[in-house]
Protein backbone atom coordinates (compact mmCIF):
# COMPACT_ATOMS: atom_id res chain seq x y z
CA UNK A 1 0.00 0.00 0.00
CA UNK A 2 1.23 3.66 -0.71
CA UNK A 3 2.91 5.28 2.40
CA UNK A 4 1.90 8.27 1.27
CA UNK A 5 -2.24 7.50 2.81
CA UNK A 6 -4.27 9.02 5.51
CA UNK A 7 -3.69 12.43 3.52
CA UNK A 8 0.09 14.03 5.35
CA UNK A 9 -0.91 17.42 3.60
CA UNK A 10 -4.68 17.35 4.86
CA UNK A 11 -5.00 16.98 8.86
CA UNK A 12 -8.39 16.30 10.04
CA UNK A 13 -9.80 19.12 10.94
CA UNK A 14 -13.07 20.11 9.84
CA UNK A 15 -13.34 22.07 6.72
CA UNK A 16 -14.85 25.67 6.92
CA UNK A 17 -16.61 25.65 3.33
CA UNK A 18 -19.46 23.13 2.15
CA UNK A 19 -18.84 19.45 1.87
CA UNK A 20 -19.50 19.49 -1.66
CA UNK A 21 -16.65 22.05 -2.54
CA UNK A 22 -14.27 20.68 -4.65
CA UNK A 23 -10.65 21.34 -3.52
CA UNK A 24 -6.93 19.79 -3.39
CA UNK A 25 -7.66 19.04 0.01
CA UNK A 26 -11.54 17.46 -0.07
CA UNK A 27 -9.90 15.20 -3.67
CA UNK A 28 -6.80 13.95 -0.81
CA UNK A 29 -9.45 13.15 1.67
CA UNK A 30 -11.05 11.64 -0.83
CA UNK A 31 -8.28 9.63 -2.63
CA UNK A 32 -7.22 8.30 0.86
CA UNK A 33 -10.73 6.63 1.46
CA UNK A 34 -10.83 4.93 -1.75
CA UNK A 35 -6.74 4.01 -0.76
CA UNK A 36 -8.65 2.26 2.37
CA UNK A 37 -11.03 0.06 0.60
CA UNK A 38 -8.45 -1.81 -1.35
CA UNK A 39 -8.53 -5.38 -0.32
CA UNK A 40 -5.51 -6.60 -2.15
CA UNK A 41 -2.50 -4.52 -3.61
CA UNK A 42 0.15 -6.54 -5.83
CA UNK A 43 3.47 -4.95 -7.51
CA UNK A 44 4.88 -8.71 -8.39
CA UNK A 45 3.69 -9.08 -12.14
CA UNK A 46 4.17 -7.38 -15.46
CA UNK A 47 0.99 -5.60 -16.15
CA UNK A 48 -0.07 -4.11 -19.87
CA UNK A 49 -0.45 -0.54 -19.41
CA UNK A 50 1.17 -0.23 -16.19
CA UNK A 51 -1.81 -0.89 -14.27
CA UNK A 52 -5.20 -3.58 -13.87
CA UNK A 53 -7.25 -5.26 -11.77
CA UNK A 54 -8.29 -9.27 -10.69
CA UNK A 55 -12.08 -10.31 -12.41
CA UNK A 56 -13.24 -9.99 -8.91
CA UNK A 57 -11.95 -6.55 -8.26
CA UNK A 58 -10.27 -7.81 -4.99
CA UNK A 59 -6.61 -6.89 -6.14
CA UNK A 60 -5.10 -3.75 -8.22
CA UNK A 61 -2.26 -4.97 -9.96
CA UNK A 62 0.68 -2.25 -11.11
CA UNK A 63 3.66 -3.31 -12.98
CA UNK A 64 6.58 -5.10 -11.11
CA UNK A 65 8.94 -2.59 -13.06
CA UNK A 66 7.34 0.68 -12.52
CA UNK A 67 8.90 3.14 -9.81
CA UNK A 68 7.57 4.25 -7.05
CA UNK A 69 8.12 7.61 -7.63
CA UNK A 70 9.55 10.18 -9.58
CA UNK A 71 11.01 13.90 -8.86
CA UNK A 72 9.15 16.72 -10.15
CA UNK A 73 10.55 20.19 -9.18
CA UNK A 74 12.57 18.74 -6.59
CA UNK A 75 9.96 16.89 -5.27
CA UNK A 76 9.48 13.21 -4.74
CA UNK A 77 6.13 12.14 -5.91
CA UNK A 78 4.74 8.83 -5.19
CA UNK A 79 2.35 7.54 -7.88
CA UNK A 80 1.23 4.53 -7.01
CA UNK A 81 -2.12 6.48 -4.63
CA UNK A 82 -2.94 7.89 -8.38
CA UNK A 83 -2.69 4.74 -10.19
CA UNK A 84 -4.70 2.96 -7.67
CA UNK A 85 -7.35 5.25 -7.61
CA UNK A 86 -8.38 4.93 -11.78
CA UNK A 87 -8.37 1.04 -10.98
CA UNK A 88 -11.06 1.71 -8.80
CA UNK A 89 -12.83 4.20 -10.35
CA UNK A 90 -12.70 2.43 -13.84
CA UNK A 91 -13.52 -0.83 -11.96
CA UNK A 92 -16.33 0.14 -10.39
CA UNK A 93 -18.03 2.19 -12.82
CA UNK A 94 -17.67 -1.59 -15.41
CA UNK A 95 -19.32 -3.53 -12.96
CA UNK A 96 -21.65 -1.34 -10.95
CA UNK A 97 -23.02 0.85 -13.78
CA UNK A 98 -22.20 -1.53 -16.75
CA UNK A 99 -20.31 1.26 -18.24
CA UNK A 100 -18.41 0.35 -21.62
CA UNK A 101 -14.48 -0.16 -20.92
CA UNK A 102 -13.92 3.09 -22.75
CA UNK A 103 -16.26 5.38 -21.18
CA UNK A 104 -15.28 4.08 -17.67
CA UNK A 105 -11.46 4.69 -18.78
CA UNK A 106 -12.27 8.32 -19.46
CA UNK A 107 -13.81 9.37 -16.16
CA UNK A 108 -11.21 7.09 -14.41
CA UNK A 109 -8.74 9.38 -16.40
CA UNK A 110 -10.64 12.32 -15.50
CA UNK A 111 -10.15 11.62 -11.77
CA UNK A 112 -6.84 10.68 -11.73
CA UNK A 113 -5.63 13.82 -13.31
CA UNK A 114 -7.17 15.56 -11.17
CA UNK A 115 -5.33 13.84 -8.10
CA UNK A 116 -2.45 14.53 -9.69
CA UNK A 117 -2.72 18.11 -10.30
CA UNK A 118 -4.00 18.46 -6.69
CA UNK A 119 -0.69 17.27 -5.49
CA UNK A 120 0.94 19.95 -7.22
CA UNK A 121 1.95 18.07 -9.71
CA UNK A 122 1.62 19.25 -13.59
CA UNK A 123 -0.42 16.16 -15.90
CA UNK A 124 2.30 16.29 -18.39
CA UNK A 125 5.35 15.64 -16.28
CA UNK A 126 3.21 12.77 -14.60
CA UNK A 127 2.32 11.52 -18.38
CA UNK A 128 5.79 11.51 -19.56
CA UNK A 129 6.81 9.62 -16.81
CA UNK A 130 4.48 6.87 -17.28
CA UNK A 131 4.64 7.16 -20.59
CA UNK A 132 8.62 5.50 -20.73
CA UNK A 133 7.38 2.46 -18.58
CA UNK A 134 4.17 1.08 -20.82
CA UNK A 135 4.77 -2.37 -21.72
CA UNK A 136 2.46 -3.34 -24.46
CA UNK A 137 2.83 -5.49 -28.00
CA UNK A 138 6.11 -6.59 -28.77
CA UNK A 139 7.42 -5.64 -25.42
CA UNK A 140 10.20 -8.71 -23.92
CA UNK A 141 9.40 -7.50 -20.49
CA UNK A 142 5.57 -8.77 -20.64
CA UNK A 143 6.39 -12.47 -19.25
CA UNK A 144 4.77 -12.55 -16.08
CA UNK A 145 1.39 -12.01 -15.99
CA UNK A 146 -1.59 -12.51 -12.84
CA UNK A 147 -3.67 -15.59 -13.60
CA UNK A 148 -6.73 -13.51 -12.79
CA UNK A 149 -6.30 -10.51 -14.41
CA UNK A 150 -9.25 -8.64 -15.53
CA UNK A 151 -8.94 -8.90 -19.35
CA UNK A 152 -11.99 -6.66 -20.13
CA UNK A 153 -10.14 -3.68 -20.77
CA UNK A 154 -7.44 -5.17 -23.31
CA UNK A 155 -10.90 -6.68 -25.59
CA UNK A 156 -13.25 -3.70 -25.22
CA UNK A 157 -10.05 -1.60 -26.02
CA UNK A 158 -9.76 -4.28 -29.01
CA UNK A 159 -6.06 -4.76 -28.52
CA UNK A 160 -6.01 -7.99 -30.77
CA UNK A 161 -2.04 -7.57 -30.86
CA UNK A 162 -1.24 -7.39 -27.22
CA UNK A 163 -3.62 -10.70 -26.78
CA UNK A 164 -1.58 -12.56 -29.28
CA UNK A 165 1.50 -11.70 -27.43
CA UNK A 166 0.55 -13.02 -24.62
CA UNK A 167 -0.68 -15.95 -26.23
CA UNK A 168 2.56 -16.50 -27.77
CA UNK A 169 4.51 -15.98 -24.82
CA UNK A 170 1.93 -19.00 -22.82
CA UNK A 171 3.31 -20.94 -26.27
CA UNK A 172 6.92 -20.48 -25.36
CA UNK A 173 6.41 -20.82 -22.11
CA UNK A 174 7.46 -17.35 -21.66
CA UNK A 175 4.24 -16.24 -20.16
CA UNK A 176 3.85 -17.92 -16.16
CA UNK A 177 -0.10 -17.79 -15.91
CA UNK A 178 -2.85 -20.37 -15.22
CA UNK A 179 -4.94 -22.43 -16.98
CA UNK A 180 -7.94 -20.27 -17.15
CA UNK A 181 -6.21 -16.96 -18.49
CA UNK A 182 -4.43 -18.94 -21.27
CA UNK A 183 -8.08 -20.61 -22.46
CA UNK A 184 -10.04 -16.63 -21.69
CA UNK A 185 -6.91 -15.38 -23.92
CA UNK A 186 -7.76 -18.21 -26.25
CA UNK A 187 -11.06 -17.36 -26.83
CA UNK A 188 -11.06 -13.58 -26.71
CA UNK A 189 -8.14 -13.56 -29.88
CA UNK A 190 -10.55 -16.85 -31.52
CA UNK A 191 -13.42 -13.50 -31.49
CA UNK A 192 -11.19 -11.05 -32.19
CA UNK A 193 -10.32 -13.00 -35.31
CA UNK A 194 -13.93 -13.97 -36.22
CA UNK A 195 -14.62 -10.60 -35.64
CA UNK A 196 -11.68 -8.78 -37.91
CA UNK A 197 -12.69 -11.36 -40.41
CA UNK A 198 -16.29 -10.13 -40.49
CA UNK A 199 -14.82 -6.74 -41.00
CA UNK A 200 -13.09 -7.21 -43.77
CA UNK A 201 -16.02 -9.04 -45.25
CA UNK A 202 -18.20 -5.81 -45.09
CA UNK A 203 -15.27 -3.64 -46.28
CA UNK A 204 -14.84 -5.68 -49.43
CA UNK A 205 -18.47 -5.34 -49.53
CA UNK A 206 -18.82 -1.84 -49.33
CA UNK A 207 -16.11 -1.44 -51.66
CA UNK A 208 -17.54 -3.60 -53.78
CA UNK A 209 -21.06 -1.73 -54.03
CA UNK A 210 -19.11 1.42 -54.43
CA UNK A 211 -16.90 0.45 -57.20
CA UNK A 212 -20.46 -0.63 -59.05
CA UNK A 213 -21.68 2.40 -58.41
CA UNK A 214 -19.13 4.78 -59.55
CA UNK A 215 -19.07 2.70 -62.45
CA UNK A 216 -23.03 2.95 -63.71
CA UNK A 217 -22.12 6.88 -62.21
CA UNK A 218 -19.53 6.77 -64.91
CA UNK A 219 -21.77 5.36 -67.69
CA UNK A 220 -24.69 7.37 -67.34
CA UNK A 221 -22.73 11.18 -66.84
CA UNK A 222 -22.05 11.07 -70.69
CA UNK A 223 -24.95 10.50 -71.63
CA UNK A 224 -26.29 13.27 -69.89
CA UNK A 225 -23.69 15.52 -71.26
CA UNK A 226 -24.53 14.28 -74.44
CA UNK A 227 -28.05 15.79 -74.03
CA UNK A 228 -26.99 18.79 -72.96
CA UNK A 229 -24.81 19.19 -75.42
CA UNK A 230 -27.76 18.51 -78.26
CA UNK A 231 -29.91 20.80 -76.04
CA UNK A 232 -27.57 23.53 -76.48
CA UNK A 233 -27.08 23.06 -79.93
CA UNK A 234 -30.52 23.50 -80.88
Amino acid sequence: MPSSTCHPHAPHTKLKVPDWYVSALMLDRALDAILRRVKKFDRNHDIPYLAGYSKDGKTIYIDRHLPKSFTFRGRKVEVDRFLILHEEVEKTLIDQLGLHYLHAHQIATRAEEAAVNAERVTWAAYDRFMQKYVKSIGDERLAKVPADLDLKPYRDYHDYELMQRMIQSIGKGELKSGAKLQAELKDYADAFREERRLDRRRLATQGAKTTRTRALTGKAAPKKASRSRKTATE
